[in-house]
């Protein structure tokens, strides 16, 4: 099955053909980093990583640019309330996003470009608009004219008559027409301001995306993303900033990818009705790794709904198939008793598994349904642990691995089980290592000596901090619950 999207631009399902065989380039818009990362913001980052690692599964190679909105009136607004530059507010907030972002597994971008290092770029395409015609200077201010563009509005299906009639009626009466954005901002007093042909000033809020893109990836490539909110307007000014700019028959953006809304309770996340959640928060209650598969567990342009109940329930699914996990490692320490029937069997499960995972992600990247045959796979591979730990199967070496490649290639896609799957422990995971070893000795020396009181004491006590003592004929495993 060929990998299909679902491209704004088109409301449809589309084969996905690269503009360059083999190849893949593709822009993300990042955070304005006037705070930290909140829920909202993780959320297309996930999704992104996913899809990244699923297109490197399936060979291409992956060029990823993913810019930060580093110069905003957030950030200057912070700034003053402060009392210090507008850097020193962004570079603790892109701080902040790589930090928590580093925790939910989400690898790094080729490159994060930022406002403030693209200016002589931006400066360019404003002043090739306004030699083209598109963009008019009033004032030290430069804006755009949606009028020019003739196909302004194919992104969202807005009509452009449709949004003068709608338009405020305290619009600035120095547009041309009401939908005009600035592409430029003349300075004003406590803001940061640039050089440029017409005076000291900052840059619009879409133009940047433009320059950034159009420099790393060329006047045409293959995906652009972000959340829903930003198909406009900040995705229709870009198409009309870019396709005017470069003037190609090709379009700016082969294939728009937006991801759905998040609810609070079913109730629009904001801050002022007090569901505003930041990620770092979320994550002293919760691993980031139940944070990334609550995010993935849902369809990534279907809306998502985040409450404490349904993150409990995301805790629960992923010890499910953690469970794989460790039947799979206690698996790869038996011996191979060489039945080349099971062995067949067991290969034929996990192709067919790797296949029906596949299809899952070539339909628009369906992670729900990737997720669905993973906990498939997953009960393949306990039904299996528990005959050869019974003595009712014979152990095949050949069988395992077909089952353990398989199973981790899905988990590296979703982005779980790192830590099982490498073996690497921080310190306070060996220290948490070698102190269960103790305990566990203390418990079997109790059982030893028929002290039931003292090892059912030892279990119990474990249990109550969410700590499962499991015993087999191989000795005994413990798990968090």
């Amino acid at each position: 099955m060929a990998l299909k999207v679902y491209n704004t631009m088109t409301r449809q399902k589309e084969e996905f053909i690269p503009h360059e065989a083999g190849k893949v380039k593709m822009y993300v818009c990042g955070v304005t980093p006037y705070n930290h990362p909140h829920i909202g913001n993780a959320r297309p980052f996930i999704t992104w990583d996913v899809i990244k690692r699923y297109l490197e599964h399936c060979r291409y190679e992956v060029f990823h640019v993913q810019n930060f909105t580093d110069v905003d009136d957030k950030i200057i607004k912070a700034a003053n309330t402060e009392g210090v530059t507008w850097d020193v507010i962004a570079n603790r907030y892109i701080a902040s996003y790589f930090e928590v972002m580093d925790k939910l597994n989400i690898r790094r971008a080729d490159i994060y470009p930022t406002v403030s290092d693209h200016m002589t770029e931006i400066i360019n395409i404003v002043e090739g608009l306004v030699a083209k015609g598109y963009a008019y200077i009033v004032d030290g201010d430069v804006y755009y004219s949606v009028e020019k563009f003739n196909d302004y509005g194919k992104l969202s299906g807005r009509d452009i008559e449709d949004m003068k009639a709608g338009a405020r009626v305290d619009v600035d009466e120095r547009k041309h027409h009401p939908m005009d954005f600035a592409l430029w901002k003349s300075a004003k007093p406590g803001e940061p301001a640039w050089e440029s042909p017409w005076g000291k000033g900052r840059p619009g809020w879409h133009i940047e995306c433009t320059a950034m893109s159009l420099k790393y990836l060329g006047n045409s490539f293959d995906f652009h993303g972000g959340g829903s909110d930003l198909i406009f307007p900040h995705h229709e000014n870009e198409i009309a900033q870019s396709e005017a700019f470069v003037e190609e028959s090709q379009p700016f953006v082969r294939y728009w990818l937006h991801n759905g809304f998040i609810t609070v309770n079913e109730e629009k996340m904001s801050k002022s009705l007090g569901n505003f959640f930041l990620v770092k928060d979320i994550l002293e209650h919760y691993s980031p790794e139940v944070l990334r598969f609550f995010v993935l567990s849902t369809h990534y342009r279907s809306p998502l709904d985040f409450s404490d109940e349904r993150l409990s329930e995301a805790q629960r699914s992923l010890e499910r198939l953690r469970t794989a996990v460790e039947n799979v490692l206690q698996l790869g320490k038996m011996p191979d008793a060489a039945n080349e029937n099971k062995a067949d069997e067991l290969v034929k499960v996990a192709r067919q598994a790797e296949e029906d995972f596949c299809k899952a992600m070539d339909d628009d990247f369906n992670t729900a349904l990737a997720i669905s045959v993973m906990f498939g796979l997953a009960k393949e591979i306990n039904v299996y642990y528990n005959g050869v730990i019974a003595g009712k199967v014979q152990h095949t070496a050949k069988g395992y691995t077909a089952l353990r490649e398989t199973y981790f290639m899905m988990a590296n896609i979703i982005g779980i089980f790192v830590q099982e799957q490498t073996g690497k422990v921080d310190d306070s995971q060996e220290l948490v290592e070698q102190l269960m070893d103790i305990i566990i000795e203390i418990r079997q020396h109790a059982r030893q000596n028929k002290d039931w009181a003292t090892a059912d004491k030892v279990r119990d006590s474990l249990g109550a901090v969410g700590i499962v003592l499991e015993d087999s004929p191989q000795g005994v495993r413990w798990k968090k619950r």
